[in-house]
């Protein structure tokens, strides 16, 4: 178990904070100057904003037509807003709770679970779920970067569509060893905002497109996928997970305001809070505009990824997918981020090695390499969004933060906070018991036409 403790008043690097009461004090600080979630405490509240829809407008809200497709019109639109309202509290909750105790910070996910349910018992229920988090996002979008960059070249050079998806994804996974050198959560501002600008902008490509086509070309049904019971039924727990999936930046938020400088008079609440609210405000129209549009142009055969389904006019279909490209090689950082600190924390505190570049370069090489190869296994886009949407990501989403809440706030019994955490908590419960179902069921079917590292 890998321990970080850290003081309120840090307005610049963790080491130029807190001064030092012993030896072991004085290494929690010296490692914590080093890490990449606090070594840097410089963040606006911009980057709060920029960071949150990298987070959130990825993978996911490309797949949002196609669970549309599996859930139905009225349905579909009710779990996206529903997942919406109850993700936005959640993250409300979060962003309170990251200085919940005066002159604390909880800068990881899995501090606040130890403070919630004790240093033992509150890591391993946090921590296991986290990292399950990042790691499927990090190999879902491995495997979004590799398709994505083969459509771009698909469409504007035809000659080598014949090229293998395995090239691609090795490909990406290359450029993410070089990027993962970026020593901390802030040194990604750059590329972070990049990503966020081009999530919006593939977005509002995906819905201009879509709306194009959708008025010239009216798809046959607007019916769901399946045409049996048990499929449907497996459908719409694939169609939820994908859903649960597009609101899966929870998991980065206590990482994210980490970097943000507070003081006892001026705490990191405010300027956190006001870069989310912006971030939500585009996630809704993102989300919306994409999910609507691209059901209507293609109705149930839309495929699991809109950007695929679209083909005309091809060189903006080509521009859109290269921006997903440069989009998931930032939002790749932004979830591997917490895992660098994580796996760099306890390579020097359990191993002893010794805090630098080298640690740095072989650690988090050795991870994007097993990522990379996972993708190369599974690139079952639609599929992996639904299992794991519902596997991991209803519980950092849902409802862990409503359980936190209700453990160190105590609100009163039928209050509005006990009412609301409660309808997360058990829809949260929902979504992870049932979801990862069809999730499986949607990988099984993509396996049985596919080769490995074809």
């Amino acid at each position: 178990m890998c321990n970080h403790e850290t003081s309120m008043e840090n307005n610049g690097n963790a080491s130029d904070q807190m001064a030092p009461q012993s030896r072991g004090t004085e290494q929690v600080v010296d490692l914590n100057s080093w890490l990449p979630v606090t070594a840097s405490r410089k963040a606006k509240w911009w980057y709060s904003a920029f960071h949150n829809v990298t987070a959130m407008v990825g993978a996911g809200v490309l797949g949002l037509p196609f669970a549309l497709s599996q859930l139905g019109w009225i349905p579909g639109i009710v779990a996206i807003l529903g997942s919406w309202l109850i993700t936005f509290y959640t993250l409300w909750q979060l962003v309170e709770l990251h200085e919940a105790v005066p002159g604390k910070r909880f800068d990881r996910y899995p501090e606040l679970g130890e403070h919630a349910f004790g240093p033992k018992l509150g890591y391993w229920i946090v921590m296991p779920q986290q990292t399950c988090v990042q790691v499927a996002s990090t190999i879902v979008y491995s495997v979004t970067g590799g398709k994505s960059l083969k459509k771009f070249f698909d469409l504007l050079i035809p000659s080598v569509a014949d090229v293998r998806l395995t090239y691609f994804i090795l490909f990406f996974s290359f450029l993410q060893v070089f990027i993962s050198q970026t020593p901390n959560f802030n040194s990604l501002k750059g590329i972070s905002l990049l990503a966020a600008v081009m999530s919006f902008c593939y977005s509002m490509v995906a819905f201009i497109a879509s709306t194009i086509r959708g008025s010239h070309h009216h798809p046959a049904t607007y019916g769901v996928r399946s045409h049996t019971t048990a499929g449907q039924i497996f459908d719409v727990l694939n169609g939820i997970g994908t859903i649960a999936f597009a609101y899966a930046g929870h998991s980065v938020v206590l990482e994210i305001q980490a970097t943000i400088p507070s003081t006892q008079k001026n705490t990191s609440k405010k300027p956190m809070w006001k870069g989310c609210v912006v971030a939500y405000i585009i996630v809704a129209l993102c989300y919306l505009a994409v999910s609507i549009s691209g059901f209507w142009a293609f109705g149930n055969v839309v495929e699991d990824d809109i950007l695929i389904s679209l083909e005309q006019p091809r060189w903006l279909i080509a521009i859109a997918n290269f921006m997903v490209f440069l989009h998931v090689i930032g939002s790749y950082q932004v979830f591997a981020m917490p895992v660098f600190d994580m796996l760099e924390s306890c390579l020097v505190q359990k191993l002893h090695f010794t805090p630098g570049r080298a640690l740095r370069l072989a650690g988090r090489s050795t991870y994007v390499a097993i990522t990379g190869f996972i993708a190369l296994c599974i690139p079952f886009f639609g599929g992996l969004l639904g299992f794991f949407g519902g596997l991991v990501f209803a519980s950092t989403s849902y409802f862990t933060p409503c359980i936190i809440w209700l453990v160190l706030k105590k609100p009163n019994r039928w209050s509005f906070h006990w009412i609301a955490s409660w309808i997360s908590i058990i829809i949260g419960v929902l979504i992870a018991v049932l979801a990862p179902i069809g999730g499986i069921r949607q990988i099984i079917i993509s396996a049985k036409t596919y080769k490995f590292f074809s």
